[in-house]
């Protein structure tokens, strides 16, 4: 294991009515805040309304920065940044999902530059400082919630970029897995696969090749996921299901499974990430798609790792040679993300194959600001995308 350095600053309120105490939480950065939500949901399910009342009892003014979408546009981030700088703003409150979350963190970086906020994303400025921000997560998947990461579209440039500083970590984190019961069959099973390929990245890219402790807490991660993600679908308002499911998501992201492994890639969120630029695809969705297609790729030049996971966690039994055994796990993966609902090809997306040479060359940017660059050339991305179709 590699020396690492741990510390997630973020205070998480992990329970049943603990949006509740968002007013009490808020007060401490301040009286004037940007509230920053999506374009529905929260207004629809009345919790817009609980939340605005709670504040209100704190006596924290709010000016609402409404109509996040999925897939978080740069654009729409612009305007709530304008907005903050506008109306002296002192910290973000972010009540939605991961779309909501990352668009928050970005204004609450953008906030204190007078630079546009995309150089972030483009590797041309570094994060130095952000407002303070607090968080009510409404679905479970992205992790958010607790890291230092975030996400937005350009949509003038169709693309999807993604980028991450420790001090972007949320001051404090909200988490009522009540909030999650509206979330859709879709939604809730997206989300689940989005926490599950974010620990795979880790577990199947490090250069570490001793079993680990991280291997035993990805593994446990991803078994709770699929087993609560079974029981959630069939009933949405199970609260145990929906609690370790949502905890389950944060932990994914949180810094504790990738803890010790030294440079691990994102190359399956690499892939996806340009599905959901140029097609507006949800990422989940995409995920489901795009991951057995680079297990498959990977396998052909170590199975051993994806055996060993396929043997522990997907019910494979270990016999014959690695090769088979990878194979049979990958195809248990794609059978189970048929199972919950999602699609697993570019067809069911609606994405033609003859698209193919485009989206690869659409990964090329952020490949070499993530410094993946020389493993994923266009022809190796080709390929990977040819095995999703």
């Amino acid at each position: 294991m590699n020396n690492f350095v741990f510390h997630n600053p973020t205070t998480v309120l992990f329970g049943k009515d603990t949006h509740q105490q968002v007013g009490k939480e808020a007060s401490n950065f301040g009286k004037r805040c940007l509230l920053v939500y999506g374009q529905s949901h929260a207004v629809k399910s009345g919790l817009l309304d609980t939340v605005k009342k709670n504040l209100q009892e704190a006596n924290i003014e709010f000016v609402d920065h409404n109509g996040v979408q999925a897939n978080p546009l740069l654009s729409h981030v612009q305007e709530g940044i304008s907005s903050v700088k506008a109306n002296n703003l002192e910290f973000v409150i972010a009540l939605g999902g991961g779309s909501v979350i990352d668009s928050a963190k970005a204004i609450c970086a953008g906030a204190c530059v007078e630079h546009d906020v995309w150089k972030f994303f483009t590797g041309k400025k570094s994060i130095k400082q952000k407002l303070p921000l607090v968080c009510i997560s409404t679905l479970a998947g992205s992790g958010s919630e607790m890291n230092g990461g975030m996400v937005l579209t350009n949509q003038e440039t169709s693309q999807k970029f993604g980028t991450g500083n420790r001090i972007l970590h949320p001051d404090v984190s909200i988490l009522d897995p009540t909030l999650t019961f509206s979330a859709s069959r879709d939604l809730t099973a997206y989300g689940t696969v989005d926490a599950i390929v974010h620990v795979l990245e880790f577990y199947f890219t490090t250069a570490l090749e001793t079993p680990l402790v991280q291997d035993e807490i990805i593994e446990g991660l991803v078994r709770s996921l699929m087993k609560n993600c079974e029981q959630a679908l069939v009933d949405l308002d199970d609260y145990q299901a929906r609690a370790s499911i949502m905890w389950g998501a944060a932990l994914a992201l949180s810094g504790i499974p990738s803890a010790g492994l030294g440079r691990v890639g994102f190359p399956m969120h690499l892939i996806e990430h340009s599905l959901s630029a140029l097609y507006n695809v949800n990422h989940g969705a995409g995920l489901a798609v795009v991951a057995p297609s680079w297990l498959s790729w990977r396998a052909a030049q170590d199975p051993s790792k994806i055996a060993s996971f396929a043997h522990k966690v997907l019910r494979v039994n270990k016999f014959g040679y690695e090769e088979d055994q990878a194979k049979k796990g990958i195809a248990n993966l794609r059978k189970w993300f048929m199972k919950i609902g999602c699609p697993v090809s570019l067809t069911e997306l609606g994405i033609p194959a003859a698209d193919i040479p485009d989206i690869a060359e659409n990964c090329l940017g952020l490949a070499k600001l993530w410094r993946l660059d020389k493993e994923y050339d266009q022809p190796t991305i080709e390929e990977i995308l040819s095995g999703c179709v």
